[in-house]
């Protein structure tokens, strides 16, 4: 099954989502597969080494043969090019498709025979996934090629079902239930970490059982919408175990601090059932598997013909399943504005402004740096922008100190700075340039009618981190402007100027007089 690959360091983007397209929208880049490092262990005691040999017991079973030969691959067929990659909000985006290792003929002089080696018991989790497609599981067809694009298609969703049950129960088998037994974490932390996962297995063995069942004698799927129409809903069990997602990342990160759980999680990387994946990147996977089923439908209906019975049926379950994965995302960008709002610690009270509490979502937050060279963690709220700083709490969890007055998007002035422009006043020289006369991925931020407040002058990572920055920027400040200028003539609209009501009872009276006046 594929997994996404994303880097720890990311601006995640919040985006209002219609088919693909986010509010909550996660800068997140590719997960970045992680090479096991050089390991140099060092006892220190026979406790430790009493410690590492039990931990071990949990691994060694799963070990690959290292003579372990792989037959080349002359062609690869896969529906990497098939399926485009789309971007999606707090959920994040999703990756290509399972990288293939692909072996080429060569003319070449044969290398002298390898030395025998003893054949070490083969592992139950192999090291690649298998890269086999629909048309190497069938003898022979009569297929026309676009029935059997789609029957490729298919079978891909089909063998996604089986790869997630298989991480899914990998994650239970060799990290959850080792770490509670040898009393790494605790349940509570565990729970907090692993959240509803264990649910997810029996809904998705689900599918794949009703998936084989539509097989029919040549291995072929005919109708697939109604089967998938009717399990979709049950994918709004997977609103509980996104939203649990940032605060279980926060956990796991800080918990990687303490020896004894890192040492069993580079054990368990270090083996060949990982894949050279770590932990995050298995319990990530359920939500990368969310966002692929649109894509999915979409290939599956564009390779189905006019006349097929799942032409009427596929539309409906896109646009269902879309709706279901809005709705993760919603409640799933909510979760995580909450977290960070939770997570602010106010040096002065006048820093806590209304329109922080009242943001819903997140647009994006990052690594930002001053015109001081201070690294900043800045938060793009719905409502307002708060610039802090990253520390520790008492525990070792992770909390951010507001630097500076936040400021509402409604009263931001936004001001690109060019690459190459000379840094006026001395405040850019040392800071952003090392001693040079030029700025890069910088911008500049100020509030209106605040004279008392000075502008934020702010630097990216890089010109692409700077563009969506001000992307989202302009959009926050758009919205926000809009939002304020709604509720004003609502309260317009309810609450009328005093002074008309004046002028409506002046009015009032003096035609009430001239009457009584006429009559006299």
């Amino acid at each position: 099954m594929d997994v996404e690959e994303s880097g720890e360091t990311r601006t995640s983007c919040t985006a209002v989502l219609g088919e693909t397209n986010s509010i909550p929208c996660d800068h997140a880049g590719k997960k970045r597969k992680q090479d096991p490092e050089p390991v140099v262990r060092i006892i220190e005691d026979e406790e430790e080494d009493e410690e590492g040999e039990m931990m071990s017991e949990h691994i060694r079973d799963s070990e690959e043969p290292s003579n372990k030969r792989v037959k080349p691959v002359v062609k690869s067929n896969s529906l990497t090019g098939v399926i485009t990659p789309v971007k999606t909000p707090a959920l994040k985006r999703i990756g290509q498709s399972i990288s293939r290792s692909i072996s080429f003929r060569t003319e070449a002089r044969p290398l002298p025979p390898a030395p025998l080696r003893h054949r070490a018991k083969a592992s139950s989790y192999p090291r690649r996934r298998n890269s086999q497609c629909w048309s190497d599981t069938v003898e022979s067809h009569d297929l026309t090629a676009k029935e059997i694009k789609r029957q490729e298609v298919i079978y891909e969703l089909t063998q996604g079902e089986r790869q997630l049950i298989e991480d899914l129960s990998l994650v239970k088998k060799v990290y959850y239930e080792p770490m509670l037994k040898l009393d790494i974490l605790t349940e509570s932390e565990l729970g907090q970490i692993f959240g509803t996962l264990d649910s997810l297995i029996p809904l998705h063995q689900d599918l794949l059982s009703r998936l084989e069942r539509l097989k029919g004698s040549e291995k072929t799927i005919g109708q697939v919408g109604p089967t998938l129409m009717n399990w979709f809903p049950c994918l709004e069990a997977y609103v509980t175990y996104c939203c649990n997602q940032v605060g279980a990342k926060a956990l796991l990160d800080q918990k990687k601090h303490e020896k004894r759980v890192e040492h069993f999680l580079r054990l368990c990387q270090e083996s060949s059932f990982s894949r050279k994946l770590d932990l995050w990147n298995f319990l990530d996977l359920p939500r990368s598997r969310l966002v692929k089923y649109p894509l999915l439908l979409k290939e599956i209906q564009k390779c189905t013909p006019p006349e097929h019975p799942d032409e009427d049926t596929l539309p409906d379950a896109l646009e269902l399943v879309q709706s279901i994965v809005a709705e993760v995302n919603k409640k799933t960008g909510e979760a995580e504005c909450q977290f960070y709002r939770r997570g602010l610690a106010y040096l002065e009270e006048s820093q806590r402004l209304q329109e922080i509490q009242l943001s819903r979502f997140l647009y994006c937050h990052g690594e930002l740096k001053n015109n001081k060279g201070q690294r900043l963690h800045v938060f793009l709220f719905e409502l307002a922008l708060v610039l802090t700083r990253p520390a520790e709490d008492r525990a070792g969890g992770q909390m951010f100190n507001v630097y500076r007055q936040p400021l509402p998007n409604a009263l931001i002035n936004l001001e690109e700075i060019p690459d190459g422009e000379a840094a006026g006043g001395g405040t850019f020289r040392g800071a952003f340039t090392g001693g040079n006369d030029k700025v890069k991925n910088c911008f500049r931020v100020s509030s209106r009618g605040r004279s008392k407040l000075h502008p934020y002058c702010l630097q990216a990572n890089d010109s692409f981190s700077r563009q969506q920055w001000i992307t989202c920027l302009r959009q926050a400040i758009v919205q926000s402007r809009d939002r304020t200028a709604q509720t004003s003539q609502a309260q317009l609209s309810l609450h009328p100027d005093p002074a008309l009501y004046h002028i409506a009872e002046l009015s009032l009276s003096s035609d009430t007089e001239m009457a009584d006046h006429t009559c006299c």
